[in-house]
């Protein structure tokens, strides 16, 4: 990989920065990863952007500079990586490097929705369930959720369980909730489990302690 990259091809200079990133065949080398998908950028190709991007929002083997990191992303997406539609529609509802545009962010978040994506349509029902620059519709959020939870992620399976549980299917969302603190970063775990703890549902409660006990008997 790292012969190709070398040549300038560069599919194998985005694979080789992930394999640097992720510290596999090699040391961990986020500076080197960096540089890599700089090169891939440079030759316009959607995941090297992308992945540029990344590092450049969260300051890996580069210092974080949020503008530059938008821009890399709002090229990816009009290149037409689902990857980079979301990251570019996140970057516009939060208005990080780039002047706030929900209206924006909802279309790039339709058009990765489009394409399968499943973390857009986990966002995308936010939007929906919240009324953000759409008008309110909890049957549209809930098919959204549902979808990306059946797709594997963490965000569609526990805001698909919180729906689960307003209908009084327990047992399935249950499921859902064990599936989303399996797939969850530690930081979404804590605010899943403060939220099921501070929900006031009987059946939520005793989740978050269900799986404060099995994640406790994992460590041990």
């Amino acid at each position: 990989m790292r012969a190709w990259a070398e040549a300038g091809v560069a599919e194998a200079q985005t694979i080789l920065g992930q394999l640097l990133l992720d510290g596999r065949g090699a040391a961990v080398d986020p500076e080197a990863a960096f540089g890599w998908f700089s090169k891939a950028a440079a030759a316009g190709h959607p995941m090297g952007l992308n992945m540029a991007g990344r590092c450049l929002e969260n300051g890996i083997g580069v210092s974080p500079d949020p503008v530059k990191s938008t821009a890399l992303y709002a090229k990816s997406a009009r290149a037409g990586l689902a990857w980079g539609m979301y990251n570019y529609a996140t970057s516009l509802a939060l208005g990080r490097g780039v002047e706030e545009d929900r209206e924006a962010a909802f279309a790039w978040l339709s058009k990765a929705v489009e394409m399968g994506h499943a973390k857009s349509m986990a966002i995308l029902g936010g939007f929906y369930e919240d009324g953000w620059v759409v008008e309110k519709n909890d049957a549209q959020a809930r098919a959204l959720y549902e979808a990306s939870a059946r797709a594997g992620d963490f965000r569609g399976h526990f805001n698909f369980a919180r729906f689960l549980v307003r209908e009084n299917n327990i047992p399935e969302a249950t499921d859902h909730l064990n599936a989303a603190y399996g797939g969850g970063t530690p930081a979404f775990r804590d605010k899943m489990l403060t939220f099921l703890r501070q929900s006031g549902h009987h059946a939520l409660q005793g989740a978050a302690a269900r799986l404060e006990f099995s994640a406790g008997g994992r460590r041990a």
